[in-house]
Order: C-alpha cells, then structure tokens, then sequence
C-alpha cells in the first residue's frame, strides 16, 4: 500500500507540474485510526499528502460533477461505474476528467473492527494480509479479508472500468452474487413488511445516505420541499421513511453502482444496500444491464421497446 501512495504522489505531481490538470482528489491520512479523509491536491507540494490505504472507503464521484477545470481522480471499481453513470447524465466531462484507476480487493469496516475487538481502537497497523487492532488493554491481530465491508466482500468489479492510468495489479475477477437479496426475496410478505418497519424505524432522517449518494444529486429533493409536501419533516414516522428510502431506491434504478456508499453512511446501520441491491438484481433480471459498465451504452430507462417485460403492470 505504502508503494501505491508513491506511485500515487509521483503521478499527481507530474500531471500538475505538466498543467494536465488543475486539481487532484485523493486520499489523505485521517485524523483518527482507520480512516483516511478526502484530499485535494492543488499544487505539487500538496500531492505529497496524497496516500493509498485500506481505509480509502469513500466514492470520490462525489467531488466530481459540473467541474469546470481539469480534474484527475483516484477511482477504485466502484467509484469508477458511478464515473461511468454520471458521464451518460452529463454531470461529467470526460475531457477534462483524469481516472488514476486503483484496482481495490476490499475497504476495512470500523464497525466490524470495533465488534471485534469490543473497545475503542487508538491504533491499527496492516502487514500484509493481516491487520493488528491496538487500544488500552488490547492488541488484537485478524485477517484484513474478515474485516472488509460486506459490499466490498459480495463486489465483483475490483478493477476500474475505465481509467487513463492504471496503478497497482489487477485483482482477480469475483462472481457477481445477490445471495443476501434472494435471502430476502424467499421471505413471506409479512416477514419483508415486518424487516423492512423494524429498519425504517431505526432511520433519523439524517439524509447522509442520500448526501453520500454520487447519483442522488437533484438540486431539490422531494423530501424538502414544502409545497406540496410529500411526507413529514421529522422521522417519527417508519412509513414516511420507508417512502423516502423507496423513493430513493426507485430513482437509483438502473443508475446504482453498488458501491455502498448509502450504507457505509448511515449512523444507524440500517441494511440500506439490500434495498439498493434490490433493484441492481430486478434491473439485471429484468433487462440484462448494469449501471455504469460500459461508456457507450444508452441508460436502461432512457430507452424502451414495446417487447419490454411488464410484469409490474400484471395483477398477480
């Protein structure tokens, strides 16, 4: 990892010496153990701060839409097909976009870290496949792998999918699975309606997994507005927060990357990727596509033929 920071900095800092580009959005080092903080590099001495780490779980897309100046980016798998989905939106300029693509094995979750070792971690320190958890009173060493976010574990697209330059070896290929989603499916509807109010009413309308969302960028969103005002402003209700996740969900079809961005968000641990991982496997099933796999294909749902599957429109 330490290597790839290099490699990172040295490439940063010849596009800005070379006027390629005006900006670099990275990673930087975090203030606290396991995480490292979105970082932009103007200059070539900032580019230095610039590192590669496991704890790098943010979709950086987010920094990226409606930019005027030359931008280049440090884009792992995930964050790459949400490139992919805005450019087909125009909310990115692939002229003035630099991919420095990062082929990404897996991010390390804090919640999973903090369960194991059962106190607050001061300290974490990776050597090579293993990770070592330090805090007063304990030190703790497991396998990185046991740690990744469950998004991360279930991704089939470590590599990025377009890139102008690539840096680090390419990870092996996964098979794509939705075994949580059909665990789910399998339920009766009274057991799905019961899991799904048990979730909502964890929810505080807090809006991060909606402000994490690279895709979810309307400049108004349905829940704030007033008039006409679709559901209440406070979370008290789980059947409001149900129809603003549903709603969320909904827009996001045919258009979600998978990244698990929305999950990794929430302060309440709400299951939010099941319900984004819903749709990815009804779009997939119903019409073949993926969101943000390939340039050059029209959006899913910007494109119809009358022999398009229907079922919705069937009364069971």
């Amino acid at each position: 990892m330490q290597n790839l920071s290099k490699v990172i900095q040295d490439t940063a800092k010849k596009l800005l010496e070379e006027k390629k580009v005006d900006l670099v959005v990275g990673f930087a080092q975090g203030s606290l153990p396991l995480r490292s903080t979105p970082y932009f590099a103007r200059t070539v001495d900032q580019a230095a701060n610039l590192i590669w780490d496991e704890y790098c779980e943010n979709n950086l897309t987010n920094y990226l839409r409606k930019r005027e100046e030359k931008v280049a980016v440090v884009a792992k798998g995930c964050d790459t097909r949400s490139i992919v989905a805005l450019m087909k939106e125009n909310q990115i300029d692939r002229e003035k976009l630099y991919i420095i693509g990062v082929p990404c094995q897996g991010m390390i979750d804090r919640k999973k870290a903090s369960k194991l070792v059962g106190g607050e971690i001061l300290e974490a320190e990776i050597n090579g496949e293993e990770i070592t958890l330090k805090g007063n009173g304990f030190e703790q060493k497991a396998p990185k792998a046991e740690l990744y976010y469950d998004t991360c574990i279930r991704c089939a697209y470590g590599n990025p999918v377009i890139y102008d330059e690539l840096v680090g070896e390419e990870v092996a290929a996964k098979e794509l699975s939705f075994a949580e989603v059909e665990e789910f499916e399998a339920k009766s509807a009274e057991e799905r309606a019961s899991f799904l109010a048990q979730e909502m009413e964890k929810c505080i309308r807090c809006y991060a997994c909606r402000n994490a969302c690279p895709t979810c960028y309307c400049p108004e969103c349905f829940v704030d507005t007033s008039s006409p005002q679709w559901i209440s402003k406070r979370a008290y209700s789980a059947k409001d927060n149900l129809i603003f996740q549903g709603v969320r969900v909904f827009h996001q079809l045919g258009r979600c990357a998978d990244c698990g961005a929305c999950e990794r968000a929430c302060p309440m641990g709400i299951k939010l990727s099941l319900l984004t991982r819903k749709g990815v496997k009804d779009v997939k099933e119903t019409f073949g596509y993926e969101a943000g796999l390939n340039p050059d294909d029209k959006p899913v749902l910007n494109d119809f033929t009358p022999d398009d599957p229907q079922p919705f429109l069937m009364k069971e």
